[in-house]
């Protein structure tokens, strides 16, 4: 089996960089530092520049949110967005939070995805409130970092189920599990729900266990070849 690596799937757009949530594993922030992409990454900031890339006639699918959560997202800020990628259609935009109790958003964009991160037993309430909070057509679950054992998940309208594990070398860092792993891919699997196991899994749960799917509308192109 061919691993693929998710970024030459999902690209990151990235029209806001900055976050409140401060989470501890946070890359996002380590990136900032490094290219000095904002003055402060506490403080989310539009980043304007970055709309032109959307223009693209080439049909990609893209990220919106790794630089960000989308509960910091200012109502002007979407309403620019969302004007802009209404006249691109053309691609995915997928956007994650792990506030969803925090926003109040609709859209009835078809090519919109909207997630929540889920890390451990704390955080399953968030995906009850992905769909409270935000009515949308997608809905998908991001597992990742994995930091625990799930046990049994609500996974009732949701499209798309991704998992990794922690990489970097923080202090503290957590691998997750096999048995993590193969709980959340068995229980999506009984709903014929499309999983995608990042790379890093492998070697934790080995390649006879690995399964890389996308939803049947993302648009892709990966070396010539389509990925099914």
């Amino acid at each position: 089996m061919e691993i693929w690596d998710i970024g030459k799937l999902i690209k990151n757009l990235n029209p806001v960089s900055g976050c409140t949530v401060g989470c501890n594993y946070c890359y996002a922030r380590g990136i900032n530092k490094r290219f000095k992409i904002t003055p402060d990454f506490s403080v989310p900031q539009l980043m304007e520049k970055r709309f032109r890339r959307i223009a693209t006639k080439t049909p990609n699918t893209y990220l919106m949110t790794s630089m960000s959560d989308f509960s910091d997202w200012k109502t002007e800020w979407i309403t620019k967005v969302f004007d802009i990628m209404s006249e691109n259609p053309q691609h995915v935009y997928l956007f994650l939070t792990k506030r969803p109790e925090s926003i109040k958003f609709e859209t009835n964009f078809n090519d919109v995805w909207m997630g929540v991160t889920i890390t451990a037993e704390c955080d399953k309430s968030r995906i009850q409130s992905l769909r409270e909070n935000i009515e949308a057509k997608n809905y998908f679950l991001a597992f990742e970092p994995l930091f625990s054992e799930l046990g049994i998940l609500d996974l009732d309208g949701i499209g798309w189920v991704v998992i990794g594990t922690e990489t970097g070398r923080r202090k503290g860092k957590i691998n997750a599990e096999k048995t993590w792993v193969l709980n959340i891919a068995k229980q999506a699997k009984a709903k014929n729900i499309p999983v995608f196991m990042k790379g890093y899994l492998e070697d934790i749960i080995g390649e006879e266990n690995m399964i890389q799917e996308l939803p049947k509308d993302f648009r892709k192109q990966i070396k010539g070849r389509a990925l099914h």
